[in-house]
């Protein structure tokens, strides 16, 4: 077995990074939900 075949094999080992599984929709909605707080900011001040 080559060591590219044996890295396939091997299953992966949790280094402790974020969750492969989670709340997704709410992450989405929060991010969408500072996107636009940072553009009302930006227009607000005026640097756009």
């Amino acid at each position: 077995m080559t060591t590219n075949a044996a890295a396939v094999a091997a299953p992966r080992t949790r280094t402790g990074g974020p969750q492969d599984d989670g709340p997704q929709l709410l992450e989405h909605a929060l991010g969408w939900v500072l996107v636009v707080v940072l553009a009302m900011l930006v227009t607000q001040v005026g640097l756009l």
